[in-house]
């Protein structure tokens, strides 16, 4: 009776001590379902083959779990290739801080309305890309956001002014779109941090805000565009602007009227109108890229500072500028 006992509980300390998956899975039971929906969405592509019902999808690939409540924070999407639209079902991860899907040219549709659901989203990643349509209003419910890059897509219509109303935003990308009409007046206008702001590569026109002279861009990127008019609302004195890219539009102002900030150490204006001669003041600036090449500049490149140190395709095409690196002025 005593043998039989202790055989009967050997074998129950045996059984109690192999792990069942489905009591040590980590991973939240609704966080896992939606992922395996997801997954179906898309067709169940081979990026996603480790997401299998029998294990825990806080190991699986392309996801993470908070470190505290198990929940997924971040689905980010950028090795491999899912085919068809954003699913639905993305909105039905209230943990997500992060959402990326970068470099999948059979990512199509637009962009999925129930991300406005994720209010706990910091970062938002849907760059290169197939994705079309315009740049949602409701992406402005996100207060969370840190970063939102929508470059690299071809995204159409006007950017929506609301994204100002983003308190925390770090970093705004829509370079590499298709986007028309103006730059909201409230970009000059921000509610809380300042972003850095790349807007290139589009096909913006009208003026650049004057409202953004109340506003200390550490980069701005607004080159190859339809922008007319004056740019020196960029700059100023007092603040802290580093680096500038207005190449290729159709910018026409006095460029020795213009009062840089100290901090400027990349400006690249060529392929515009712009008129009047080189500042002095350049030779004071630690200019790491300067390029005022195809303007209407004239004079004299003013000798010192980092201003020799840029060969002549940094100066060429302008109306009269002369001096070293060009010819010296007769």
């Amino acid at each position: 009776m005593e043998l039989k006992f202790s055989t009967f509980l050997s074998l129950t300390l045996l059984f109690s001590s192999v792990p069942n998956p489905a009591l040590s899975d980590l991973c939240n039971l609704d966080d896992k379902k939606v992922l395996l929906q997801i997954k179906k969405a898309f067709g169940d592509p081979y990026v996603l083959a480790s997401w299998k019902s029998d294990t825990d999808c806080c190991d699986w690939y392309c996801v993470t779990c908070d470190s505290t409540t198990n929940r997924i924070n971040s689905l980010t999407i950028f090795a491999g290739q899912v085919s068809g639209q954003i699913p639905a079902l993305v909105g039905d991860l209230p943990y997500l801080e992060t959402l990326e899907f970068h470099k999948q040219p059979n990512l199509t549709g637009p962009i999925q309305p129930a991300i406005a659901k994720l209010k706990g989203l910091k970062s938002l990643r849907l760059s290169w890309t197939n994705l079309s349509g315009s740049v949602p209003d409701f992406l402005s419910q996100l207060k969370n956001l840190t970063f939102l890059d929508l470059s690299f897509n071809n995204l159409t219509g006007a950017i929506p002014s609301s994204l100002s109303e983003l308190p925390n935003l770090g970093a705004l990308r829509l370079d590499r779109n298709k986007l028309t009409g103006h730059i909201p007046m409230s970009f000059g206008q921000f509610i809380g941090n300042v972003p850095d702001l790349y807007l290139s590569h589009n096909q913006l026109s009208g003026n650049i805000p004057t409202s953004f002279a109340q506003m200390d861009f550490t980069s701005i990127d607004l080159s190859r565009n339809k922008l007319e008019g004056d740019a020196s609302v960029i700059f100023g004195l007092n603040k802290t602007t580093q680096i500038v890219d207005l190449s290729r539009n159709l910018l026409e102002f006095n460029l020795s009227k213009v009062e840089f900030p100290t901090s400027l150490t990349s400006l690249d204006i060529n392929h515009n109108k712009i008129y009047g001669s080189i500042p002095v003041e350049f030779t004071q600036l630690n200019f790491q890229f300067l390029n005022v090449s195809y303007n209407m500049l004239c004079g004299q490149i003013p000798v010192g500072g980092k201003l020799q140190s840029f060969d002549e395709y940094s100066y060429f095409h302008n109306r009269c500028l002369c001096g070293a690196p060009l010819p010296s002025c007769k």
